[in-house]
Formats: C-alpha cells, sequence, structure tokens
C-alpha cells in the first residue's frame, strides 16, 4: 500500500468517526441510549474503523411512574422478548401496559418474568429485588433479572453521552482529515515533481 492509499483509508476512517460522533450527540437526550465508541486501527489494508457500545450506564432520572423500570449498581439488566422470541438484556424502559397486563418496553418487547411473561396492573409496585406486588400487597411475579443489579422503579436511565466530549471528538477528527488530506496533496506534488524532472535528466 503506497502513501496516498494509507491516507485515502485515513480520511474514509475520519469521516467514520465524525459520524459515530454526531450520532451520540443527536442522542445526547434520549433516555436508555448508549453512546457508540469509534475505535481506529491500523492495518495491512490501512487505517479502519470499528465502533462498539459503552457499556457504562447513564445516570438514573427520577419520573415517579411505576412503569419506568431501570436497574442500578451491579452488572446485566432485566429480561425482554419480541414477537419473534428472541431474549435482549436492557438496562431501562419505559413499560406500557396492554390489555392483556402485558408490559411492552417501546420496541414491543415484552417483560418476563421468573415465570413467563410478567402480567400486572398499571398500579402494581415494584422492590429492588424486582417484585412485583398489587395494590392489596399480593405478589403478582417477579421480574426476571439477569446478573447481580438492583431494580429501580420510577427510574428511567438517561443517555450517558457527554455532549463536550463528543463535539472535541469531532472537532479532532476533522483536524485528522485535514491532516491526512493535506499529506496525501503533499505525496502528489513530490511524484508530479519527480515525474517532470525524469525528461530532464535524461536529455
Amino acid at each position: 500500500m503506497d502513501g496516498i492509499e494509507l491516507m485515502a483509508t485515513a480520511m474514509h476512517a475520519m469521516q467514520g468517526r465524525v459520524d459515530v460522533a454526531a450520532g451520540n450527540l443527536a442522542n445526547a437526550s434520549t433516555d436508555g441510549f448508549r453512546r457508540h465508541v469509534a475505535e481506529l486501527r491500523l492495518r495491512h489494508g490501512g487505517v479502519s474503523l470499528a465502533s462498539h457500545v459503552a457499556s457504562e450506564r447513564g445516570a438514573l432520572r427520577h419520573t415517579g411512574r411505576t412503569l419506568d423500570v431501570a436497574v442500578t449498581g451491579g452488572s446485566g439488566g432485566f429480561l425482554v422478548r419480541d414477537a419473534a422470541g428472541r431474549v435482549a438484556v436492557i438496562g431501562s424502559a419505559s413499560f406500557q401496559r396492554t390489555a392483556k397486563g402485558e408490559w411492552l418496553d417501546p420496541n414491543g418487547r415484552v417483560l418476563l418474568a421468573e415465570r413467563g411473561t410478567l402480567r400486572a396492573p398499571a398500579d402494581a409496585t415494584v422492590d429492588e429485588r424486582g417484585t412485583v406486588t398489587d395494590p392489596s400487597g399480593g405478589v403478582v411475579g417477579r421480574i426476571r433479572v439477569q446478573g447481580d443489579a438492583t431494580v429501580q422503579s420510577g427510574f428511567i436511565e438517561a443517555s450517558n453521552v457527554d455532549a463536550v466530549h463528543e463535539m472535541v471528538d469531532i472537532l479532532a477528527a476533522q483536524r485528522a482529515f485535514e491532516t491526512a488530506q493535506k499529506t496525501m496533496s503533499a505525496i502528489d506534488d513530490v511524484r508530479a515533481k519527480a515525474a517532470g524532472d525524469v525528461p530532464r535528466l535524461r536529455s
């Protein structure tokens, strides 16, 4: 791989880094959003970009709404299942109750209890162990929690995006893009000059 090709891959990777940071900024106020972290890698084929979702949780925001549930402390989360039967672990959701008493997250996935789907009234209470009780004090189920996290009812997890950090990352990526662009132009100028000098040396 020559210098121009290397700089081209670097410019492409920097543009991707800007896109990742811009996506994070766009979701800075989206409850439950986890920021994406851009990772630059230098390989045989040049500079490449990979990204992963940050594991740290956002701060909990108090809503007082029973159907807003989040986890705190430890690791893991509670389990939800989609219509295709796929199960996912999430750390927070603002649930809506169906006519059957099921709790659905914003993506239409049902909240799971230790024995199947959770069905509970809208005015149920949830303790830190995930035990769900009706207004009379009767236990109607227990939220299925993976790991050692603690359940918090009446809270929702805010985005873990730091807007200032993302702005700095965008500026850094833009500068790196400009540097790669200037380097590419310099290499091209050197090649053009060398190509022009060859005929003069032969004459």
